[in-house]
């Protein structure tokens, strides 16, 4: 019979010269957190958003959305698949995964409204960057079109066969970012939506020919904004003074003067005051009609401001190249008004990554490299550094006083050695 004491048996297990692993979260998450979520749960109040315990959560839907604007998606198959791929990773930015059915049913039925004043606040807190004196804020107006398909034709139809639908913006060129959205059907004017848009009285506001309204001119007048624009090239005018010009410039002639005292059927023009003409050539050689209310600032001054619109066609293109707004993940009109805000909050959630890491200096190239490590567990401000190699942990087992001779020999063999190694 052998006896076996316990204490012979005894293992110490020690933890030295181990390190636990940090919780790290992912790119995604980096992106997320400035979202402010408490805004989204009042706004899910205020239009009762969640009012089916069946259909998907308002957070876990915009975190869907949203994931398809950075990784590029572009069906409901998709978005399905590569969520469920990274089920692991979405418990700790609150989603989940969902069917493409149900998304398909959220994106149908859930009120735009909720989407539309969350990027309202993150427009609000983008811009509260750049204060400015109101005479100094410049707003350029424009639209953009999109194309739909023809299951679209009952609310989208712009002519036999083609569908699609129009985003309407007031964008900030200083700040780099849209600070008002509206989106209609396509064969809605650009006036008419212009007319159903705030006014910022004192800023200056640079449009197209495209809002050609004397009416609304006078309202921009009236309301103390700064208004240039082009004229069309058979408007009269009447000139009153033809101001001298820098000869050699581009710019070609500087007068005041008025537009024409009555329109159609015997109206009165109510942009009756004097105002201002600059035509300018282009490089093309094309002769512009500048029109301003400015009758103080220089030609070259208002002429530039002009060259500025151009910002918001840029602003245009990048949208359309960088994120998921050609092609639709649902046909009905709350489905598309839901995909373009959400495109633009996912615009304005990489401007403020973007500010907060500046980690490359374009913003293309922040999106592509944030696109690609987008599921990974990094920060966004060491997404360009070199992760060194973890160095290997072995378990350590002490057995105390316990330890035979000859494991106790090779232990003080092993710390000789390291001593010596290290002299």
């Amino acid at each position: 019979m052998i006896l076996l004491v316990s204490s012979w048996l005894r293992i110490i297990w020690t933890r030295k010269g181990i390190n636990a692993v940090r919780h790290q979260n992912i790119v995604f998450h980096g992106l997320l957190k400035h979202i402010p979520w408490s805004m989204l749960d009042r706004l899910v109040d205020q239009y009762n958003a969640d009012w089916d315990g069946r259909v998907v959560k308002t957070r876990a839907h915009l975190i869907a959305m949203l994931y398809a604007q950075f990784c590029g998606a572009r069906s409901l198959r998709e978005i399905e698949t590569n969520l469920q791929s990274h089920a692991g990773k979405l418990y700790h930015l609150g989603g989940r995964t969902i069917s493409r059915s149900a998304l398909s049913t959220a994106n149908a039925s859930r009120p735009v409204e909720v989407f539309a004043g969350l990027l309202s606040a993150l427009m609000a807190q983008l811009q509260a960057g750049y204060r400015r004196k109101i005479g100094d804020c410049v707003r350029l107006i424009d639209s953009t079109s999109v194309q739909l398909s023809s299951l679209s034709g009952d609310w989208a139809t712009f002519s036999a066969g083609v569908c699609g639908a129009k985003a309407h913006i007031i964008y900030d060129p200083d700040a780099d970012q849209p600070l008002y959205l509206m989106v209609t059907p396509s064969n809605v004017n650009d006036i008419t939506a212009a007319k159903e848009m705030p006014i910022e009285a004192g800023a200056t506001y640079v449009f197209d020919l495209g809002y050609y309204d004397y009416g609304w001119w006078a309202e921009l007048d009236q309301a103390g904004c700064r208004i240039v624009t082009r004229l069309k090239s058979n408007t009269p005018f009447t000139v009153v003074e033809d101001r001298p010009v820098s000869p050699g410039s581009s710019i070609l002639s500087d007068r005041t003067g008025y537009l024409p005292k009555r329109l159609a059927a015997s109206r009165q023009n109510p942009m009756a005051g004097l105002v201002r003409e600059i035509r300018v050539m282009i490089e093309t050689g094309k002769v512009l009609r500048i029109f301003t209310n400015d009758l103080e600032a220089s030609a070259q001054e208002i002429a530039d401001l002009y060259k500025r619109r151009w910002a918001i066609e840029l602003f245009f293109r990048w949208v359309k190249q960088t994120l998921k707004i050609g092609h639709f993940l649902g046909t009905s009109e709350n489905a598309v008004r839901i995909q373009i805000t959400v495109a633009l909050i996912a615009f304005l959630l990489l401007r403020l990554a973007h500010d907060a890491n500046r980690i490359v200096t374009g913003p293309l190239a922040f999106a592509r490299l944030l696109r690609t490590n987008l599921m990974h567990r990094r920060a966004i401000a060491e997404l360009l550094q070199a992760t060194p190699p973890p160095e290997p942990q072995q378990s350590r087992f002490d057995f105390g006083p316990h330890a035979t001779r000859a494991a106790q020999r090779r232990s003080h063999i092993r710390v000789d050695a390291a001593m010596e190694k290290a002299a």
